[in-house]
């Protein structure tokens, strides 16, 4: 190995580390107040201005990527719950998952909503990994037996889509529980393990 290839790798890797710091700050500064100063998030994350803009020259371009790896995160939180429960444990989960993310992330969704005002029409592709997720978890069930197979995934987010409605500021745990009880009863009717079991 050069010299050359051995400060490469150190320089990668800072680089690397201090676009996560940044993200992961943006994502509680974004999840507080849309309208956070940039300065403000380098500081807390200790970056100098340059790096900071080095790395996202824009609002626009910060938002959007503090976005796309929380959307990963829950796909892959999809995944783990397919590898740790059963399909339809598993879908509840994931439903729960959605309403704390809607809880929690209001602040970056204003921030989303803004910054897309300038976007022809960023939602779905921004969706698509929510989407596959939710894709992921209608095939484990059906392939189960446990949901009707005739499920799309535009059915489920219409069917799901009370839980956006939710008062967070309310005793929203509870109704949050009633409402995925009742999604889950309208996937099972007609499942077929469902139908031999009765």
């Amino acid at each position: 190995m050069t010299q050359q290839q051995k400060t490469q790798r150190p320089a990668r890797a800072d680089a690397q580390q201090n676009r996560e710091r940044i993200l992961s700050v943006a994502l509680q500064e974004l999840t507080v107040s849309a309208d956070v100063p940039l300065s403000t998030i380098a500081k807390k994350a200790g970056i100098g201005q340059a790096t900071f803009y080095r790395n996202f020259p824009t609002r626009e371009v910060l938002v959007m990527e503090v976005y796309r790896y929380e959307m990963l995160q829950v796909t892959k939180f999809a995944e783990h719950l397919l590898r740790t429960c059963a399909p339809e444990q598993a879908l509840r989960d994931w439903m729960n998952r959605l309403a704390e993310y809607a809880m929690t992330k209001a602040g970056l969704a204003n921030a989303i909503r803004k910054v897309s005002l300038s976007r022809d029409c960023p939602e779905k592709a921004g969706y698509a990994p929510v989407i596959a997720a939710a894709q992921l978890l209608l095939d484990a069930n059906k392939q189960a037996g446990t949901i009707h197979p005739g499920v799309t995934t535009d059915d489920f987010f219409l069917a799901i889509a009370g839980i956006w409605q939710l008062d967070f500021n309310d005793e929203w745990q509870p109704r949050l529980t009633w409402l995925i009880d009742m999604v889950m009863a309208g996937l099972r009717a007609g499942a077929p393990l469902r139908t031999v079991s009765q």
